[in-house]
């Protein structure tokens, strides 16, 4: 079959290589610059900052596989950071004792190695999706191009995006509209900080409790990560929320203010910029695997299945969603 894929974070890589070493035709679509989704890392001038997904972690089985093939290889390593629990400035054993990763050099290093040998088509949002008799047409918009444009035709579509985003795109689908429906993607707000010295903080990584805060952590304790000091700081759901259409500038001020109160330091960052993420995670994620439609020809994956996880919106959930898609196409 002739396939596209739209998005090419890990769900949609991994759906992607499973179809196309079935000997189906696969073209990916991906609306930003580079690959990855929310395993993203920002390159400045003082480095990279994984300022999306933070680490991996594997309870089933099949995961934990992946992981161990993932490291033979080289494309990720074991992070085992000074992780504790903040609460106004005073830590504490954080009690969480499971096993984390990070990809190499830094975390979009994984989608990259999963992207190679698969046509991946960069920057091309598509806004729509059209039957053409029984197959389907992409309506595409490109920053290059002033019209949309149309790709295609397609045997089926796979969408490997958001919730919200495959709604919007299941409107010529409204019962597979409605099955994704119960979903809510919570947003998240993230800060990066560099420092032009080491804090000397007694810890690498914390939840942090009572703040609008949820997540900070030093980039740089992370292995193969260029030396330096340099910070990511999530905000909480319900913070991100509340201040969704917030100046970034604002935002910025704002969680820089309960980075120094959670850490007690009060050096000032030579570097601090903000990255909204819209979609960051399923506060109700959908209790199955995948979604599979064959009559229509349309498949729906992501980390917001629970794929019989607890919760959702890790990087297992997103591999095993896209494992079983890919299953239920060639079954």
């Amino acid at each position: 079959m002739n396939i596209a894929v739209i998005g090419a974070g890990l769900s949609g890589l991994t759906v992607a290589r499973q179809l196309q070493a079935q000997g189906h035709h696969i073209t990916v679509y991906e609306k930003s610059a580079d690959v990855s989704g929310r395993m993203a890392s920002r390159q400045t001038e003082l480095g990279a900052f994984d300022h999306g997904a933070q680490y991996m972690t594997g309870t089933s089985e099949r995961f934990k596989k992946e992981i161990a093939d993932w490291k033979k290889m080289g494309w990720i390593t074991a992070w085992n950071p000074r992780l504790v629990m903040l609460e106004q400035g005073a830590a504490k054993p954080a009690g969480r004792s499971a096993h984390r990763y990070v990809a190499l050099p830094s975390m979009n290093g994984l989608g990259r190695q999963l992207a190679h040998g698969l046509d991946i088509r960069k920057e091309q949002r598509v806004v729509a999706l059209e039957k053409w008799e029984d197959r389907w047409l992409l309506k595409l918009a490109s920053p290059e191009v002033a019209i949309p444009a149309s790709a295609g035709p397609f045997d089926a579509v796979v969408l490997a995006l958001p919730a919200d985003q495959a709604f919007t795109l299941l409107a010529i689908a409204p019962r597979l509209q409605q099955q994704i429906r119960p979903v809510n993607m919570a947003p998240c707000w993230a800060l990066m900080l560099g420092f032009q010295d080491s804090l000397e903080l007694p810890f690498d990584a914390a939840w942090v409790e009572h703040s609008r805060l949820n997540w900070i952590a030093r980039d740089t304790s992370k292995p193969g990560h260029r030396l330096g000091d340099r910070w990511i700081l999530h905000a909480t759901p319900g913070w991100s929320r509340e201040h969704l259409e917030d100046d970034p500038e604002r935002v910025r001020d704002k969680l820089s203010k309960a980075f120094h109160e959670a850490t007690d330091s009060w050096v000032q960052p030579i570097y601090a910029v903000t990255h909204l993420w819209r979609f960051a995670q399923a506060e109700h994620p959908l209790d199955m695997d995948c979604l599979w439609n064959a009559s229509l020809g349309i498949g729906i994956c992501g980390d917001w299945f629970s794929n019989g996880l607890e919760g959702a919106g890790r990087i297992e959930n997103a591999f095993l969603s896209g494992l079983a898609l890919s299953k239920e196409i060639t079954s």
